[in-house]
C-alpha cells in the first residue's frame, strides 16, 4: 500500500549532469526499507543508465504511480528543471526534452495526478531535486495568492524556489545529500519517525539563511506523512514509563548514588554506598532522555552529580509532551 518512484537523469544529450542517478539510487534504497530492514516503500527505479527516461516513459511511469489505492506514494526526481516563460510554467525535463515538449509540467501533469488521486491515495510526497522546482504548488493563471492549488493529502518538497537553482556534490545533489542524511536518522523525531516537514527543517537549517540554493516547503495534510522509520532515539519501552516515574508534568524524579555505579571523583563516604541495579537500569534511561532534551538535573548541571549528590531531575516541555503520548497510550 505504500510505493515510489525515483528518476534521476543525467545522460542529457545537451547539459548533462552528474549525481542525478546517484541520488535516484541512494533516494530509492533508504525508501525501501525501513532502518531495522523491514520492507517500507515498494520503489521502481527509472534512472538514465539503465533507460532512456523519454517524455513518454517519464510520463507512464508518473501515470502509473498515481493509479489505483495506496496509502502513501512518493515521487522523486532528480535531473533539470525549467520554466517555460513564454507560458510561465514549470516542468522537470526528460532525456529527450526539448522546446515545446520539456518533459513533464509541474502544475498540469504532475501536481494535477496527485490531486486527483485523493482520496484513493492518503498521501501523496513529491520530491524535487531541481532547478525552478519550486514552481511545484503555482497555478499560472491564478490571480489570488491566497488560494491554495494543492489538494488534500499532498506534500511537495524541493531543492530551490521557483527562480532558484538545484547545486551539485561531490556524490550527490546538495538537496538530496541532506535528505538522505535525513531519513537515515538525523531528521528523525524521538520516536524515530521521519517526517517530509523534518526533512525540510534540517535542510533549511543546513542550508542557512545565507545560501543562494533555497528549499520549498509545501503541503495540505490533516496529519503527518512517515516517510521512514529507524531506531528510536530513547526505547519506547522505557518511554512508557516516563508516567510511572513522573506522576504529572511538574513531578520531580529523586536520585541518590544507588543510582550511578561510577564513583570518580567523589567523596570518600559515597565510594561505599550499594548500586542498586534496577536504579542503574533506570538511571541509564533517564540519561538517555536527557541527552534527547527530555530530562534535565535539578540542582546541578550534570545527571552524574545529580545522583551522587542526591539531587532530582524533571522533563522538559518536550519530555513532559511524550510523557502525556506515553499515558495516552499513543505509542
Amino acid at each position: 500500500m505504500k510505493r515510489a518512484l525515483v528518476v534521476g537523469i543525467d545522460s542529457y544529450p545537451s547539459h548533462p549532469l552528474t549525481g542525478c542517478v546517484n541520488d535516484a539510487l541512494a533516494m530509492g534504497d533508504l525508501l525501501e526499507t525501513l532502518g531495522n530492514g523491514d520492507p517500507n516503500y515498494a520503489v521502481h527505479r527509472l534512472v538514465s543508465q539503465d533507460f532512456e527516461v523519454t517524455s513518454a516513459l517519464l510520463n507512464e511511469a508518473v501515470e502509473q504511480l498515481f493509479e489505483g489505492d495506496a496509502e502513501t506514494v512518493v515521487f522523486y526526481f532528480a535531473g533539470h528543471g525549467i520554466i517555460n516563460r513564454e507560458t510561465n510554467n514549470g516542468y522537470i525535463v526528460a532525456q529527450n526534452g526539448k522546446k515545446g515538449g520539456w518533459g513533464m509540467s509541474l502544475s498540469d501533469d504532475i501536481l494535477g495526478l496527485a490531486n486527483k488521486a485523493y482520496p484513493r491515495i492518503k498521501s501523496s510526497v513529491i520530491i524535487l531535486d531541481s532547478c525552478h522546482s519550486g514552481f511545484a504548488g503555482e497555478l499560472p493563471a491564478l490571480v489570488s495568492k491566497d488560494v491554495s492549488v494543492i489538494g488534500t493529502g499532498v506534500t511537495i518538497l524541493t531543492a530551490s524556489h521557483r527562480d532558484g537553482v538545484a547545486g551539485e556534490g561531490q556524490k550527490h545533489g546538495l538537496f538530496t545529500d541532506i535528505l538522505l542524511a535525513g531519513l537515515k536518522g538525523s531528521a528523525s523525531d524521538i520516536l524515530g519517525n521521519v517526517t517530509p516537514a523534518a526533512l525540510y527543517s534540517l535542510v533549511d537549517q543546513t542550508l542557512g539563511p545565507w545560501g543562494g540554493q533555497r528549499p520549498i516547503y509545501k503541503a495540505n495534510v490533516h496529519t503527518f506523512v512517515k516517510l521512514r522509520e529507524v531506531a528510536p532515539k530513547i526505547s519506547k519501552e522505557f518511554l512508557r514509563r516516563l508516567p510511572e516515574l513522573f506522576p504529572n508534568d511538574a513531578a520531580e524524579f529523586p536520585l541518590d548514588p544507588s543510582y550511578e555505579p561510577a564513583r570518580d571523583n567523589v567523596p570518600p563516604e559515597i565510594v561505599s554506598l550499594p548500586v542498586d541495579e534496577g536504579h542503574v537500569a533506570i538511571f541509564k534511561g533517564l540519561q538517555a532522555c536527557n541527552r534527547n532534551g527530555l530530562v534535565v538535573p535539578v540542582g546541578t548541571e550534570h545527571m552524574y552529580y545529580a545522583a551522587i549528590e542526591s539531587h532530582s531531575c524533571k522533563l522538559t516541555a518536550i519530555g513532559a509532551h511524550y510523557r502525556r503520548l506515553a499515558e495516552q497510550k499513543r505509542f
